[in-house]
């Protein structure tokens, strides 16, 4: 049982000052002795997501002063996204750009990953892909010189799954250094505590970790069950009907090579038949994510993702966000976007490059992809507006992804599409190009709808 504050505030002085004392004079770069030491006492709580605010102090001084050093001393180090097939689940956004290119607070979504990745000294990323490969490296050419990181392109000619695209790119992630190497899910966004993976993996010392995050609803997922004081797992179980846990895979991973030699080149998936045979082996640890995550394949999730994404950047980056009369909550306006007067925008949005928000208009909860331009006295809330189209005046768009003046119920709106003034829709999805003249009260052959 947690004490009183004034107790866990008494407590922190002496746990900071054990961390310091692991960590120094003897071999300043040596964290599995810190989270060796962590772990007398204090890992089982570390490990969880319930971790007392004395136990994140330590975390964040191992972090933030004593990993950061040592990864400069990370030689190679590679990761492998998983970019996936034609998200269907997004489209319209994603007919025309695959999924990862897909703008998620303001820049696409595989960007997040790969300056992440960058950030805790990884070289090399290499993108397991098998739609619009040239779009995906034309756009990324530019970021390995901008980020000093070299990305390629592992192109499959069949869907392989989860797994068998490590098989495939086998060549481009094992070389001399026997580096442990990422691989990460290209939907997920989360706070990305990769430093902090990377000292657990070495801590261990088995042969994978997966990062795992806590759910209120269980059985809609597979459970990872686990050991909690050591993180080891022990079974996975899919939709459980009973209770077992509740924390499920979170789509990142830390494995050594030696992982690639179970995988056959085929379609295969990682986590139902490579990962149940290395926890039968007692080698695979899983690791609870702090802070939040969020699959954002899907628009209902996206938009849960956003509100979740800048709730962590007022904690972490405040100055990002917008403020002002007209701001209302967490915002977060790229500085080539113009806002008329009278505006109220927010809680929960993010304005793309380029847009033009006209004098009046209401937003919440919503993505506004670049280029897009809202005429006055619209109304936009829980949607996403695809690149380039126009919101005309006086419509309402709600829970949709759609163009101009749409009231609409649950919708993704496409690239280029134009919605004509006063118009009205409560449909779930228009795709790119179209023209919408007239309210919409039921789908369209142009219009698919969405739960």
């Amino acid at each position: 049982m947690r004490g009183n504050t004034s107790d866990s505030l008494s407590r922190k002085p002496a746990l900071v000052t054990r961390v310091r004392d692991l960590v120094r004079p003897k071999d300043p770069f040596d964290i599995p002795a810190v989270l060796h030491g962590l772990k007398d006492g204090m890992l089982s709580t570390f490990l969880s997501n319930d971790a007392s605010d004395s136990v994140k102090t330590a975390s964040r001084l191992v972090s933030e002063h004593v990993i950061c050093r040592e990864s400069r001393e990370l030689i190679r180090m590679k990761a492998l996204i998983l970019v996936g097939g034609f998200g269907t689940r997004l489209r319209p956004l994603t007919l025309k750009h695959p999924k990862p290119l897909v703008e998620f607070a303001n820049k696409p979504m595989i960007l997040h990953q790969i300056e992440a990745l960058k950030a805790i000294g990884v070289t090399e990323v290499v993108l397991a892909i098998n739609y619009k490969p040239e779009e995906m490296m034309n756009f990324l050419k530019d970021f390995d010189t901008k980020l000093d990181i070299k990305i390629t392109c592992s192109q499959e000619t069949e869907p392989l799954g989860t797994a068998g695209p490590l098989a495939l790119a086998r060549d481009k992630l094992i070389d001399d250094s026997s580096e442990p190497f990422f691989v990460l899910n290209s939907d997920v966004i989360c706070e990305y505590p990769l430093k902090l993976m990377i000292e657990f993996h070495k801590a261990h010392g088995g042969e994978a970790s997966i990062m795992v995050t806590k759910v209120d609803e269980p059985s809609k997922y597979g459970v990872v069950v686990m050991e909690e004081s050591t993180g080891k797992v022990e079974r996975f179980v899919e939709k459980p009907k009973a209770f077992v846990g509740n924390k499920i895979n979170a789509g990142i991973y830390l494995l050594n090579p030696s992982v690639v030699d179970r995988i056959e080149l085929r379609p295969t998936s990682i986590e139902k038949e490579v990962f149940p045979k290395i926890a039968a082996e007692n080698k695979l640890y899983a690791m609870a994510l702090l802070g939040f995550w969020m699959d954002i394949g899907q628009p209902r999730d996206y938009i849960t993702g956003l509100r979740l994404y800048l709730d962590s950047l007022r904690k972490k980056s405040p100055s990002k966000l917008a403020t002002g009369p007209h701001i209302v909550g967490n915002v977060l306006v790229d500085e080539t976007a113009e806002i008329g007067e009278g505006c109220l925008i927010g809680p929960d949005v993010a304005i793309g490059p380029g847009c033009v928000v006209e004098s009046g208009v209401r937003l919440s909860r919503c993505s506004v992809m670049s280029g897009v331009t809202i005429k006055e006295h619209a109304c936009i809330s829980s949607s996403i507006i695809g690149w380039s189209s126009t919101v005309g005046q006086g419509a309402c768009v709600e829970k949709t992804v759609l163009g101009e003046a749409v009231h609409v119920k649950k919708t993704s709106l496409g690239e280029v599409v134009y919605v004509c003034d006063g118009v009205y829709s409560n449909v779930g999805v228009v795709l790119h190009g179209r023209e919408i003249e007239s309210s919409n009260l039921k789908p369209e052959s142009n219009v698919r709808v969405w739960d």
